[in-house]
């Protein structure tokens, strides 16, 4: 593929995850793609069959991008350094590229039409692979006794949430979310929190 070429495919799938995190998969168009991505419709098609296969691709670029710092904790690693990493991680995340978190929800909250698979399968065993992990821990006293799933699923929900609900948090707290160190102070705020709560006794 030559850098042009790599260089559109880029501008299609920034441009669809605005339109879909936005509009959703049903209210996004192909019109809207293309014109956000600076290209005819015709051109558009050229790299991309249809709206189907652009929204897959660009949910398996999240899904690749938000389960890579996950995949990388360390079972060798201090616990607390290895889950303060992956929180931090994702936290910058979803300040950096809420319409993937929001595109996401849309996705799960419409049953996973798209990814359900990928959800029972790649998914589930790289959950198996991290709570085992985290049960060792648990069970070595590295860790206060938690149970690994509720864990990484509290750790999803607090994370994704600045992204999702950023609108919820600005009604409440006003421009104060938008402000310089907010994300940083909300970071602290996440990571006392769940660190603290998962400590050794």
């Amino acid at each position: 593929m030559s850098r042009i070429q790599e260089a559109n495919r880029k501008a299609i799938l920034d441009a669809a995850l605005e339109v879909f995190a936005t509009s959703g998969f049903r209210g996004a168009t192909i019109d809207e793609i293309a014109r956000r991505a600076g290209m005819s419709k015709p051109n558009l098609l050229y790299y991309y069959k249809g709206k189907k296969q652009i929204y897959q691709k660009v949910l398996e670029e999240t899904l690749d991008a938000w389960l890579a710092p996950f995949a990388d904790i360390d079972p060798k690693g201090d616990p607390i350094e290895e889950l303060r990493r992956y929180i931090t991680a994702k936290l910058q995340m979803s300040a950096s590229q809420p319409e993937a978190s929001k595109l996401f929800a849309n996705e799960i909250l419409h049953g996973a039409p798209v990814i359900g698979d990928f959800l029972n399968t790649t998914l589930k065993e790289l959950v198996d692979e991290k709570t085992k992990v985290i049960r060792q821990w648990v069970g070595e006293g590295k860790l206060a006794p938690v149970d690994p799933y509720h864990l990484v699923f509290m750790i999803w929900a607090t994370t994704q949430h600045y992204a999702d609900f950023d609108v919820q948090i600005r009604a409440i707290i006003g421009s104060q979310a938008g402000r310089p160190g907010f994300t940083e102070q909300a970071a602290q705020a996440v990571l006392s929190v769940i660190l603290n709560g998962v400590r050794p006794r």
